[in-house]
């Protein structure tokens, strides 16, 4: 077991699974410990995603809590497994960490849903719009790291790219349309843009107008990621300390039930284009 010292959320999503295996089966932690040959001390490191874990080592807790989905603990070793440099190591260290989780959780989602009701959809910012963003929060950040924001939310956009890119939907409030991040001109050409690859088979966009009224999660932007098993979806939240992320099947409950009640009340994609066009007419 290799001891880590700032876990990613993935790293603490693989922990945090393992334990919940081991409470829904009622083993206690020293059991767990014995059956896996370690300290109760590491076996609490992994759980804290402190710690990796050995495929067989999973297998194994798996097999002795009685776990019968195949599907979720061939997913859950998968997830487990040492992780690939990705492109957005490249930014270790020179932004936040919670940034680097969310690009992590986008690439190995299977289907990205996003609700927006202050900023449009981060994954389809343009340049111009993203840095009007970043230079809006207090206190205001240096312009080298609002450019270095800027940088790493343009290469989290490839994943919407090429044979093999993520299905995406996103529900945007009209309130996000209408918010003029940049000015009239950086929003106008933010909207074009939107209205353009709404237009793409993998992208999905509709817009809840405010003649819908009162609306569940308002105030709250939201990205639902599909994992391999529904087990493994995650949902992360923006907030003013940064993003959090949530696993707990009660909560992946509420939040499918918001998106749900999005796709019930949304304006259809050729009403939401129309709608969009027309508010960038107005700028």
């Amino acid at each position: 077991m290799t001891a880590r010292t700032s876990p990613t959320a993935r790293q603490r999503r693989v922990g945090a699974e393992l334990r919940r295996m081991r409470v829904v089966a009622g083993v206690s932690a020293g059991s767990a410990a014995e059956v896996l040959n370690v300290s109760r001390s590491q076996l609490s490191a992994v759980e804290q995603g402190l710690r990796a874990i050995s495929t067989q080592r999973m297998r194994t807790l798996a097999s002795y809590c009685g776990v019968a989905d195949e599907k979720y603990v061939d997913s859950l070793t998968v997830l487990a497994q040492p992780p690939e440099r990705g492109w957005w190591e490249a930014y270790r260290g020179a932004v936040p960490p919670g940034l680097l989780d969310i690009s992590e959780l986008e690439w190995h989602a299977t289907r990205l849903h996003t609700v927006q009701t202050v900023h449009l959809p981060g994954l389809l910012h343009q340049s111009a719009y993203a840095r009007a963003v970043f230079g809006s929060v207090i206190p205001a950040l240096p312009a080298s790291e609002v450019e270095l924001r800027v940088a790493h939310r343009m290469q989290r956009q490839q994943i919407l790219e090429g044979d093999d890119a993520r299905q995406y939907t996103g529900y945007v409030h009209e309130a996000a349309l209408r918010m003029q991040f940049g000015g009239r001109r950086a929003t106008r050409e933010q909207l074009t843009y939107l209205c353009a690859v709404s237009q793409r088979d993998s992208i999905t966009l509709r817009v809840l107008p405010v003649e819908a009224g009162a609306f569940p999660g308002a105030g709250h932007a939201m990205l639902y990621a599909e994992g391999a098993v529904r087990l493994l979806d995650t949902v992360q939240l923006d907030s003013a300390h940064g993003p959090e992320f949530t696993h707990d099947e009660s909560q992946l409950t509420k939040y499918r039930s918001h998106l749900a009640w999005m796709d019930q009340h949304a304006l259809s994609e050729d009403a939401s284009r129309d709608f969009t066009h027309a508010i960038a007419r107005e700028l």
